[in-house]
């Protein structure tokens, strides 16, 4: 015998949803550099100021991943480097590598819009040459790399670090985040088996971003 199923329905008044967006939407800065929609008005005080049109792609910085990552790009040289970007997203992380002066930077995502976005916000943010590109690990050829930044999640960087490996440049850093501190150690032995030095490692919030070096 069938369970009778009962339902409620709720009129929602209409509203200008993209305000209420906007209304939830906060910039955030962090060292010194300014993640924020165009809405938002420009912040003082700060070295670097990025701006988004999120959309539906990953990349505000409001997620932990995202904010390591941005800090430890904060940290490096990446002047006349060739800088590539995985699992891009909105390319904020792109975006940043070409305002600190990296001389190529590549960002992959695998999904069209995120792809379709971050050629949006590169181009907002007068850097319309770099290279965005749809696909995966599977996208890199013959071009090698000085950074590569790969924040996407575990499985997907326990496949992909032999692929990153081979094209990092000797003496090339590889930065990953996208997972939990209990699986650093996943993380680090994969790298290793693959010739690349652990580094250091930071946290927030027990995500987890990590960096490694191949000699």
């Amino acid at each position: 015998m069938y369970k009778r199923q009962e339902y409620t329905q709720t009129l929602i008044p209409a509203q200008n949803w993209n305000a209420v967006w906007e209304s939830n939407f906060e910039p955030v800065i962090i060292d010194g550099c300014s993640v924020r929609a165009p809405f938002h008005s420009q912040p003082t005080g700060v070295e670097y100021d990025i701006v988004i049109e999120p959309k539906m792609s990953f990349g505000t910085a409001h997620h932990e991943t995202t904010a390591l990552m941005i800090s430890y790009l904060l940290k490096t040289d990446v002047r006349g480097k060739n800088v590539l970007d995985m699992g891009c997203g909105t390319a904020v992380l792109a975006i940043l590598a070409g305002m600190k002066g990296a001389e190529n930077v590549t960002a992959i995502d695998i999904d069209e819009w995120p792809v379709k976005n971050a050629i949006e916000n590169a181009r907002n943010n007068n850097l319309p040459h770099i290279e965005v590109i749809m696909g995966g690990a599977e996208q890199l050829g013959a071009k090698m790399y000085d950074v590569i930044l790969a924040n996407i999640n575990r499985n997907v960087l326990l496949a992909d670090i032999p692929a990153y490996t081979k094209v990092l440049n000797n003496n090339g850093t590889l930065f990953m985040s996208g997972f939990y501190k209990e699986d650093l150690e996943m993380i680090s032995n994969a790298a290793f088996d693959n010739g690349l030095e652990f580094v250091s490692f930071e946290t927030k919030n027990n995500w987890t971003s990590a960096q490694y070096f191949k000699k």
